[in-house]
């Protein structure tokens, strides 16, 4: 049996034309080794996987060779690129700066600097990791990085390259080594899998390359951990399942639900897949990033941020074709909100499903507000209550009255057939209209002929009438019934005299404490200090019901209470409906503290209550001690 080697090391490339990924790269290190113009000190950054000792030993092997090939290749027959291959080559020297990043180690990597190399042209040092070298360890390196000897050749080599010195950057040649492509990891494993003998579906091969995140090391991993699993048939079922990885038919799915307006059916969905045990927050972030990339897939010359297969880019597209921009641009606000608010939100479930309810009426009819602008729709109640329904019927008579009766000024021939026609009406509204005036009590103005203005519309009025026979609250409060003295039906020409007055409502001594404390509460962050203070305060209601009586320990709150005042007052009022609410501020009187008397102090009032203790003092000549 074949001793098993990882793919990552056993396809790991050995010349520059065999990197993934990185073509503008190695182009450039050919032509500075066939040109011989070769930097004293390189510096490789990029993320993890993509290959940058990988180009660093090829690069090391290539300047040492003997006799390069035309395109700047390495030969792999002369003596050094043998001793390379096999691994005992003295002219490349590798360190790990994660694991050597003292002082000591930078400092016998210097002694190894000062040895000529015995074959080839160039002594190559490639440190790995070189961020987590120490600042000590930088600064000994630093002079013999600026100048070397000319045969010594340093490659460094990071994932982080802030973290790198500005003073060791400045010193190097540095390249950016950039993510692979989902395409290019597809293609190479496609050719990997076929050296290997497996079966791999195209859609498998292409969750693994999004699982990478554009490391070609993490791709090859996942491929020979796949194929364990799958016994040589990769398929794409069994690599989400293994993964642990949400199907994106999910995501297809949930959009044609929002689509079609079906909040039942996506919260069923949304059940299926906590059921499944995925995380809520990983899910809201994915749909957001699936609306993300139906709106790039729209245009054609944004079609190249999405980095999906073929297959894939042509299933975004039709699904695009569908959707508007204003359902994506509101369906990923949505999603970013609700993703933001994930980690602070006690019932995390009820916020993702909050956020379906709303992206699945989207794009239900009417949602638009006149004259809205850019402010999102509104959104609707997926159930109408009774109330609901019938407010629009009431709205729809009152707009069909109001034009019947602004003409009926005017007398027509056929005026004795409306009258026998609405002998209905007329009797109906005289039968509840005792009941309405009885609740609603206006003050009844008498009009001798109709007077039109913007506010008010004539006529006789016909309020809606529940099912149950009572008038609506909405009713009653919206419309002022009056009527004229001396008849006993509404006639028309009517005036409804409307109230000016606002109605004062009483309130107790806990309703004005919770309105203190709501606007003590509303006060913004500049304002902490204040909010505290009259959190700390109890108003006391007067006599009166109106007035109230705030107690100031000290004249620092007593002028901020003044300064305040006038907000605080109109606050009030608006929260307790009264326009007569008044504040009194009262400086709380202070009293000396009690402390301990001296000895003389306890004489004098001594004496005070008994004076002949003075004479006793006086005789014997006594001192106070």
């Amino acid at each position: 049996m074949d001793k098993f080697i990882v793919s990552a090391r056993k396809y790991r490339p050995a010349t520059f034309d065999t990197v993934i990924g990185q073509k503008g790269l190695t182009t450039t290190l050919k032509n500075s080794i066939k040109e011989n113009k070769l930097a004293h000190a390189y510096l490789f950054c990029g993320p993890r996987g993509v290959g940058k000792t990988t180009c660093a030993r090829i690069f090391a092997k290539a300047i040492n060779c003997e006799h390069l090939t035309a395109d700047g290749e390495a030969c792999n027959e002369c003596e050094s690129c043998r001793s390379f291959n096999e691994g005992r080559s003295y002219n490349i020297h590798e360190l790990d700066a994660a694991s050597n990043n003292s002082v000591e180690d930078i400092r016998s990597l210097i002694e190894q600097v000062r040895i000529p190399p015995q074959i080839g042209k160039y002594k190559v040092f490639i440190i790995d990791e070189v961020h987590m070298l120490s600042t000590q360890a930088f600064n000994a390196f630093l002079k013999t990085l600026e100048e070397p000897p000319a045969y010594a050749k340093f490659i460094l080599a990071t994932t982080e390259r802030h973290k790198v010195l500005p003073t060791i950057v400045s010193r190097c040649q540095v390249y950016d080594f950039y993510r692979i492509s989902i395409n290019d990891i597809v293609e190479h494993l496609s050719n990997v899998a076929k050296k290997e003998g497996v079966e791999a579906e195209t859609e498998a091969l292409t969750v693994i390359a999004q699982k990478a995140d554009g490391g070609m090391r993490d791709a090859l991993s996942l491929f020979d951990q796949m194929v364990s699993y799958s016994q040589g048939k990769l398929t794409y079922k069994n690599v989400i399942d293994n993964l642990n990885i949400l199907d994106y038919e999910y995501f297809f799915r949930f959009t044609d639900l929002f689509l079609e307006n079906k909040t039942a059916d996506c919260m069923l969905l949304f059940n299926e897949i906590l059921q499944r045990g995925f995380d809520g927050g990983n899910f809201i972030g994915s749909l957001a990033s699936h609306f993300r990339d139906l709106l790039v897939s729209k245009e054609p010359i944004t079609e190249s941020l999405l980095d999906v297969s073929n297959d894939m880019l042509n299933k975004y597209k039709q699904q695009a074709s569908r959707c508007s921009q204003k359902f994506l641009f509101r369906a990923i606000k949505l999603c970013n909100d609700c993703d933001f608010n994930y980690r602070e939100s006690k019932n995390k479930r009820l916020l993702v499903e909050l956020t379906l309810i709303q992206l699945s009426q989207l794009t239900e009819e009417g949602e638009d507000v006149p004259d809205a602008g850019r402010r999102p729709a509104q959104i609707k109640p997926i159930f109408e209550t009774a109330s609901a329904a019938a407010s629009p019927e009431l709205s729809n008579n009152s707009t069909q009255s109001a034009p019947q009766h602004a003409s009926a000024p005017q007398p027509s021939p056929n005026s004795t057939k409306p009258e026998r026609d609405s002998s209905k009406p007329t009797e109906q509204s005289a039968s509840i209209q005792t009941p309405i005036q009885e609740l609603q009590k206006p003050s009844i103005q008498t009009i001798s002929k109709p007077v039109f203005n913007n506010t008010t519309s004539t006529g006789a009025f016909s309020p809606n009438v529940s099912r149950m026979g009572t008038v609506s609250i909405r009713t009653k409060r919206s419309t002022n019934i009056t009527k004229t003295v001396g008849e006993t039906k509404p006639t028309e020409g009517t005036n409804t005299a409307i109230p000016s007055e606002k109605e004062e409502k009483a309130f107790t001594n806990e309703e004005l404490e919770v309105a203190w404390r709501s606007f003590a509460k509303s006060l913004p962050k500049e304002e902490i200090a204040l909010a505290r203070r009259l959190e700390g305060l109890s108003p006391k209601l007067s006599d009166d019901g109106v007035s109230f009586t705030v107690v100031a320990s000290n004249k620092l709150m007593e002028g901020d209470l003044k300064n305040a005042r006038k907000r605080i007052v109109d606050f009030l009022r608006d929260s307790l409906h009264n326009s007569k609410v008044d504040m009194s501020i009262e400086l709380q009187e202070t009293h000396e503290s009690e402390r301990m008397l001296t000895r003389p102090e306890q004489f004098r009032i001594m004496v005070e209550q008994n004076p002949s203790l003075q004479l006793l003092t006086d005789l014997l000549d006594l001192d106070l001690v």
